[in-house]
Order: C-alpha cells, then structure tokens, then sequence
C-alpha cells in the first residue's frame, strides 16, 4: 500500500505544473519549412513542456496557420470532450464552460485557453487517461484499461530488453528515484497507454473530419522513436504524421520530424513533490 501510495503521488505530480496566466502567451513564429511541413500531414503533432508558455505560442501559432478540422487534446478526457462538443452548438458564451469543464481534470489549464478558443467550434477529442485508471492498471494491466482493441495499438506486445531497460530508466530518473523498483515498470506501461489512447483519439478524428487533425500533447508523447507517431505508424501505417518537439536551452530526449527551442521558464523543484513520501 504505501508503494502505490507513492505512485499515486507520482501520477498527481504530471499535473502538478505551476499555474501561469493565459494572457502571458508571447508571439511566435515557425520557420516556414517547419510549417510547409506540417501542411501536407494527416496528423501534426505539436509537443511541448506542459508549464512553458513559448511552447504554447508556438502550438497556437500553427494551429492558426494549419487551421485543422479537429484536435486531440491530452489535457480532455473524452467525457469531457463529449461535453465541451455538445455544448458548441450552443454558441456564444460556452467558451467559458468549456474552460470550467477541462480544469476538472487538468487544473492547470488557464495557458491553454488561447488554444481552445482559436478552434472554438472544432471537434474535439479527448485523450486524458483519468487519475482513476492507475489502480485498474496495477491489478489488471493495459489491455483492461483500454478496450478490445488493444492488440492492434501493440499494447499485448512485450517492449524488446534494451527498450525496456531505457524506458525505466528515463522514468526512474523522471520520478526522482523516489519510486520503487517495482512500480517503474507500472509507469512504462502507463506511458505506452496514453500513446495508445492519443493515437486512438487522432485515427477517430482523421475518419470522421478528413483531416488535417492537431494534437496537443506532451513531449514524451510526440517523439517519433516512440509514442504517438509510433503507434500510427502501426495502426494506420498510410497516414502522413508530423511531429515536433518543443526543447527548452536546446534539451529534449527522443527523435521528431523538428524540434523548436525556447528558454527554459523558472520553476520549482520538481522533486519537491516526493519529499517525506519515502
């Protein structure tokens, strides 16, 4: 029990970015080979650091010049974004509800409000796995969490040795080394499962708007040696993906089609959040 109450704290800490106000999003521009890019995908994946403003100018920035048919958001659950949906049609004045409504499940959601209100109106699909699933995922594994259809996003296929080895260690790392050894693995396979529900959420929106589609999501899960773009690469390898990642003083772990960079913005330790949970 006090394992998993640790990771129960790890899982709160993905949220756990300091809030910052939406009106800070600075301009930003992308070089236009960047964006000639992103143009001719299906699907363009827009990485960032959850809590740095530049990546979200950035974000919005080719939102606004790609215009996209839909977006798949890692921050709305796909109850949440049944929700917000349904409530377009009523017009004006459902912005502000569909602000209050992805804050219940990503507090700090005030940076992205610029985002959702460019494609106020959009379709738009959720790919939040709920703070819910971990105790479903300890005692009965990926394939339970996410549907019948979990062969098919490679979710039954055990990680080679080597990739395995470095996924626990870049969690291990990630985490502080405060987890112990054996929830390490918990957090690989929670990784892999928001990959696979992202890129289920993209396939949804490609087949029903045409595309092109946007996704909003996390570094970690935009790399192209791994994530989203691996999972669509499997699931529907004749898709045109684009993905960039959104590096802070030029750091980023893993392969993009590009990566864009930005300072680093001043935040707290990170760690902080394990402290006296040992």
């Amino acid at each position: 029990m006090k394992a998993f109450t640790i990771l129960v704290c790890a899982l709160l800490a993905l949220w756990a970015v300091p809030l910052r106000a939406a009106e800070s999003l600075p301009e930003a521009e992308i070089p236009a080979e960047v964006l000639d890019r992103m143009r001719v995908a299906d699907v363009v994946i827009l990485g960032e650091v959850h809590d740095n403003p530049r990546h979200h100018a950035v974000q919005l920035a080719a939102i606004r010049a790609l215009r996209p048919k839909a977006v798949v958001w890692e921050m709305i659950s796909p109850e949440t974004a049944a929700r917000i949906n349904a409530g377009w049609l009523e017009g004006e004045g459902h912005l502000a509800q569909a602000v209050a409504a992805a804050r219940k499940g990503w507090p700090n959601f005030d940076m992205y409000v610029p985002l959702l209100e460019a494609t106020q109106g959009l379709p738009i699909y959720g790919g939040l796995l709920p703070r819910e699933a971990a105790p479903v995922l300890r005692k009965q594994g990926m394939a339970v969490v996410f549907g019948s259809a979990a062969a098919e996003y490679g979710l039954m296929v055990p990680l080679p040795e080597d990739e395995l080895a470095a996924r626990l260690d870049e969690q291990d790392e990630a985490h502080c080394h405060a987890l112990p050894k054996e929830q390490l693995k918990m957090m690989v396979d929670f990784q892999r499962l928001r990959d696979a529900i992202l890129a289920r959420a993209a396939v949804r929106a490609v087949e029903d708007t045409g595309g092109p589609v946007v996704v909003i999501t996390g570094n970690g899960h935009a790399r192209t040696d791994r994530g989203v773009p691996e999972v669509l690469r499997r699931v529907r390898p004749g898709l045109r993906v684009f993905s960039l990642g959104q590096s802070e003083g030029g750091r980023i772990r893993g392969r993009f089609d590009a990566v864009l960079d930005s300072p680093p913005v001043e935040r707290p330790d990170p760690c902080a959040v394990f402290e006296n949970k040992g």
